[in-house]
């Protein structure tokens, strides 16, 4: 075993950023902690794009600010694929790290919570499935038909699918139009959904690391993540809620995850060559590991103990099927990306951005930049505050 005193702290602190156990880089404003509350919203019933029903759906929201007289003020933060609810505040004061853009939302912060009711939801199969603050309906969930875990008998659902139930909730809070939606990774695919799908219910998007899919690529991509999970014999056929779950397989998967979402320059940075362990070299014996080796299995391990395989065979898909046609939107865009970014190209961005820009919708674009790959566009989105500041107020 490594020891994990000899892994660069820093290092852990960034993977963990990734999986939503930090905050984003401190670049604004702080203030006393906001301290948010987990709610659910439920639908006796839903219907999925493929035609599927899924009875006693429940997702989780938090929200902060206030709506003003006419709603008019709310903006909606969707989130990426490992992350939840949990973009801003903390659940209690004790909590060692808030929410993954807390630095951004809040009062007086770049998303002013004294300006904006903002709100931020669950999807559905959201990986995080023994989190505490977890209560989202997906393949761990029970069958209200069975009285047991649905596992790989749960419908497929796709971002549309995030979106529409997102929508209901909106629906169920008096709001017309929402002010913006703004979301990095799959809460970028899920801004995009949400232009094309209800132009009159919202105002501006914020596309944060995202094209609009369709990509191949990243179709293959996202197979080989799931890959590990599939391959793992207790994961038998998604039916092990009972029985020991795959996570050798989920951790794997996890580490894959990571290390694209991550880049080069933060490997070489962070970790270099570096044995685990000063004095058991690797070249000496198989067993002897690298740093970044121990690393991607520390964090790997921690989040699968709160994640389910199958919630992220579900959310693999639901990214494969991503496929918005960037002709549909028709409200003002910002697009942020980052050059480094291996999993959505920076071209294929470039190309949604043209694509939008085509139909006479205004797009604006805008790089980030940093050691840490995809990973830029949660933790260097301050980079854009002014920006930012000036496409909420156009």
């Amino acid at each position: 075993m490594f020891k994990r005193a000899s892994i660069n702290r820093a290092s852990i602190y960034v993977l963990f950023a990734l999986l939503t156990l930090a905050g984003a880089a401190p670049g604004y404003a702080q203030s006393a902690d906001l301290i948010v509350e987990k709610k659910v919203f439920e639908l006796p019933s839903y219907t999925t794009v493929a035609g599927a029903t899924i009875r006693n759906v429940r997702v989780g929201w938090e929200a902060a600010g206030t709506l003003n007289a006419d709603r008019s003020n709310a903006i909606l933060i969707t989130h990426f694929f490992s992350g939840t609810s949990h973009a801003f505040g903390r659940y209690n004061a004790s909590d060692k790290v808030p929410g993954y853009w807390d630095s951004l939302i809040g009062p007086g912060k770049l998303i002013d919570t004294n300006k904006y009711y903002v709100i931020s939801s669950d999807t559905l199969v959201n990986l995080n499935v023994k989190a505490p603050n977890v209560v989202t309906t997906g393949p761990a969930s029970i069958d209200p038909d069975t009285g047991k875990p649905y596992g790989m008998r749960f419908p497929v659902v796709s971002i549309r699918d995030f979106v529409r139930v997102q929508k209901a909730l909106i629906d169920s809070l008096g709001i017309k139009k929402l002010h913006a939606v703004m979301g990095a990774s799959m809460g970028g695919l899920q801004a995009y959904e949400w232009a094309a799908s209800y132009p009159d219910s919202v105002e501006r998007i914020i596309s944060i690391i995202a094209s609009t899919g369709g990509d191949a690529f990243l179709i293959g991509w996202l197979d080989a993540w799931a890959a590990p999970i599939r391959l793992d014999p207790k994961w038998n056929g998604g039916d092990y809620y009972d029985k020991k779950a795959p996570l050798d397989g989920l951790k794997l998967s996890i580490e894959l995850i990571t290390l694209q979402a991550e880049q080069y320059e933060w490997a070489a940075k962070a970790f270099g060559t570096a044995p685990a362990e000063a004095d058991k070299d690797p070249a000496q014996a198989f067993g002897n590991r690298f740093k970044i080796e121990a690393a991607l299995d520390a964090v790997a391990a921690s989040r699968a103990a709160t994640s389910d395989a199958n919630s992220l065979l579900y959310l693999v898909k639901a990214n494969q099927l991503a496929n918005t046609d960037p002709r549909r939107i028709k409200v003002p865009t910002l697009i942020l990306y980052t050059p480094t970014d291996l999993i959505f190209f920076p071209p294929s961005i470039e190309a949604t951005a043209r694509a939008i820009a085509a139909s006479g919708t205004h797009v604006e674009t805008a790089q980030l930049v940093g050691p840490n790959g995809h990973l830029n566009g949660v933790l260097a989105v301050a980079q854009a505050a002014d920006k930012i500041k000036a496409f909420l107020a156009r």
